[in-house]
């Protein structure tokens, strides 16, 4: 029997009793069970949302995006279901959009929408840093095109949030590793600073890359970095000296963003930088 499954339909079969399913498994959601004890994944919570509502609803949003290989989606987010009902339980997000031929694909057996809908309803929906943060990790997984998203919502033009499809795909970069990054490279356009490019190779004697800088502008040799972690570790911490001066002499200049900066001063240095060059 499957980690989650419907009751009524595990009780018609005879593979659980009533005990069973009191005894050993947990109801998710109305007639949904799965294991009693321990963490779901977002897998599984996407799946028993799809059983909750009968076969029908269809899997969209940031569950959709997980399930195309998309990063940075934590299991407990709210599980986005295309299907008509407002007596939604905790944790779902009903929605009644209009999917049309082809935008809807399969899964591991879950019907979800396809990487171009799940962009679409990603760059129409929330904060506008948090929307391209998503489509940035989404992009990453899958290299959908820009142009193919901005067409499927030509064939949506009464959708809710369409007005800013085009400004906030225009901001999508898959380079950025991490929602930090793309807050970090949208703090530097919101400053004034020009586009900067991510993922710079910076190559090695042997003319192939060596290591890659997170943002900048290889033309001014300026990069700036998001270091997400304390660098304790003793190999790593060298690692990063040799790093660092295999950049200097290249000429490059290095701004470092830790957790705690606050905007200000990353401009600030940033815009130091700048005046030097």
């Amino acid at each position: 029997m499957e980690r989650i499954f419907v009751g009524s339909e595990a009780l018609a079969r005879g593979d659980v009793t009533q005990y069973d399913l009191r005894r050993h498994h947990r109801r998710l959601l109305p007639d949904v069970y799965g294991p009693r004890n321990g963490p779901l994944t977002l897998a599984e919570r996407a799946t028993a949302a799809w059983l909750w509502s009968k076969r029908e609803g269809v899997i969209s949003g940031l569950a959709a995006s997980a399930a195309h290989g998309a990063k940075w989606v934590a299991d407990d987010v709210p599980i986005d279901v295309n299907w008509a009902n407002n007596r939604r339980p905790r944790g779902i997000v009903t929605t009644r959009d209009t999917l049309l031929p082809g935008e809807v694909t399969s899964i591991a057996g879950l019907p979800v929408t396809t990487v171009e809908r799940t962009a679409f309803d990603l760059a129409r929906r929330g904060p506008t840093g948090q929307a391209i943060a998503r489509l940035d990790a989404l992009a990453r997984a899958t290299h959908f095109k820009i142009e193919d998203v901005q067409a499927l919502g030509q064939r949506h033009p009464r959708t809710r949030g369409l007005a800013r499809l085009d400004r906030v795909l225009d901001l999508v970069d898959a380079g950025a590793e991490s929602p930090k990054e793309t807050w970090l490279r949208l703090l530097l356009i919101g400053a004034g600073f020009p586009r900067p490019q991510t993922q710079i190779p910076v190559f090695g004697p042997d003319g192939y890359p060596l290591y890659f800088l997170d943002m900048g502008w290889e033309d001014a040799k300026i990069a700036v970095e998001y270091d997400g972690e304390e660098h304790r570790e003793r190999v790593r911490f060298k690692r990063d000296i040799v790093r660092s001066e295999y950049l200097a002499q290249l000429k490059w200049r290095l701004v470092r963003v830790v957790a705690g900066d606050r905007p200000p001063e990353v401009v600030r240095r940033v815009n130091r930088i700048w005046t030097l060059r």
